[in-house]
């Protein structure tokens, strides 16, 4: 993939020549991505190799364009293509990424994810609630093969307590006016300099700032953080809609294009259960 014209594109986009090129592995796609240094000058580029990573990779880009804020990474260039777009943003390997959470940054990154939702932007109502799909409890209810294939609940446990599930994320509120991220995990946020950044906007668009912040909060947990619960107290609907997108997910096949994304479902499965049990006090697993 470093082939002459990757070389020239990224010249291109960040104003000078790398001579030291290092591919890193992280992510849950197969796009390319590479921390580019000459000198004192380095930047971080990542670069689309499928359909499925171009148009997320796309996307981003024109949130980048919309988008701007001490919560997002410095942009130094993109290159928009069909096949193959290209973003290049600061380089952010020298910051904090968590885990492992302490009390306090946990708090530093909830406040800047509240300073986040508060923005303003001219950026379109996306993310991977819209689009008309079924809800997560619906799909458990309508097949609960997947769901129960991870042994996390028995089949009488979700018999019970399918009822109140589909119901409260009936009643769960997508709207809103906030900007959201709606990707928010650890690898997605650093500390750079005292300041959190939140990195790989595919998904950022208008919607729900208490949705967005759910779906945060099962990762955190699952990393040691405080529980959902605690960060966000009497939130029994967003518990349901967060805990049936992963119910509804995890026991799926292994998608081709992103192989880690069910395992990490399924880790946000394990804590998004327990947090919606104790919200809807249903009975124990």
């Amino acid at each position: 993939m470093l082939e002459g014209e990757v070389r020239e594109r990224v010249e291109a986009m960040i104003g000078f020549a790398p001579n030291e090129w290092r591919e890193v592995h992280g992510g849950y796609t197969p796009a390319r991505r590479y921390v580019v240094r000459n000198g004192s000058r380095s930047a971080f580029i990542k670069l689309a190799t499928t359909p499925l990573t171009a148009s997320m990779l796309t996307r981003e880009i024109a949130n980048y364009q919309n988008l701007s804020g001490p919560f997002m990474p410095r942009v130094l260039g993109w290159h928009e293509d069909e096949v193959a777009p290209m973003l290049a943003i600061e380089d952010l390997s020298t910051a904090y990424w968590p885990p492992p959470w302490t009390a306090e940054t946990a708090a530093l990154v909830i406040d800047q994810i509240h300073r986040m939702h508060g923005a303003s932007a001219n950026i379109e109502r996306w993310g991977f609630l819209d689009g008309g799909r079924e809800p997560g409890w619906a799909s458990v209810a309508r097949d609960a093969t997947p769901f129960l294939s991870l042994g996390l609940v028995t089949q009488e446990w979700l018999q019970i307590a399918l009822p109140a599930l589909v119901d409260a994320e009936t009643r769960c509120e997508l709207g809103g006016e906030a900007v959201t991220h709606l990707d928010l995990r650890s690898d997605n946020i650093c500390i750079h300099n005292g300041t959190v950044k939140f990195i790989d906007w595919a998904e950022g668009g208008i919607g729900s700032a208490e949705v967005d912040l759910g779906f945060m909060l099962p990762s955190l947990a699952y990393e040691g953080g405080p529980l959902p619960d605690a960060v966000m107290p009497g939130a029994p609907e967003v518990a349901a809609l967060v805990s049936g997108y992963f119910a509804s997910r995890a026991g799926l096949p292994i998608i081709p294009d992103a192989p880690l994304v069910r395992r990490v479902q399924r880790e946000q499965l394990s804590t998004a259960l327990p947090w919606v049990q104790r919200a809807l006090e249903l009975p124990a697993f």
